[in-house]
């Protein structure tokens, strides 16, 4: 487990899920094409420092849950300050180079929770899938441009022979 702080602590565990909402600065709104560049920086690195199970990139703020990798060459987990820095500093260099100019595109900080059981794991990324709804751009979440879900089934539940019906 890692401890560090910046303005907030953040805590991360190693191959555990964590629930990351990182915002723009000043919360300004993010062009279409600017939400397609942040949506393709959230799944470049997906299964080379991290594996992402789901990522939707709003107006003005995303909200994502990986789960960082090994990195074998240092023999160690990727840590999610390394990993935000990239996906941050990727996304605002190409929106940056797009418009013309320099500067801060997002809030230095972010937001982060380790997610605990495979339980909580669907309500989080049932809620993420939610957020275009619930913000009324979209009746379902399906037709979102800027949403992404894992193909793969949710790696921490019970397989189907565990479960008990209720």
């Amino acid at each position: 487990m890692q401890f560090y702080r910046r303005n907030l602590p953040h805590m991360q565990r190693d191959y555990t899920p964590n629930f990351i909402t990182f915002c723009t600065k000043f919360r300004r709104i993010l062009p279409d094409w600017a939400r397609d560049i942040v949506l393709g920086c959230c799944i470049h690195d997906h299964g080379k420092r991290y594996r992402l199970e789901v990522a939707v990139v709003m107006p003005d703020h995303v909200h994502l849950i990986l789960v960082p990798l090994a990195d074998e060459a240092r023999r160690s987990i990727i840590s999610l300050v390394e990993i935000m820095k990239a996906i941050k500093g990727a996304s605002a260099h190409a929106i940056n180079r797009q418009v013309g100019r320099h500067g801060a595109i997002w809030q230095e900080e972010s937001f982060d929770r380790v997610v605990r059981s495979s339980e909580s794991l669907d309500v989080k990324i049932e809620y993420i899938l939610q957020n275009p709804v619930r913000k009324a751009l979209v009746e379902d979440w399906r037709q979102y441009r800027w949403i992404w879900q894992s193909p793969e089934e949710n790696p921490c539940a019970p397989p189907p022979s565990v479960i008990k019906p209720t």
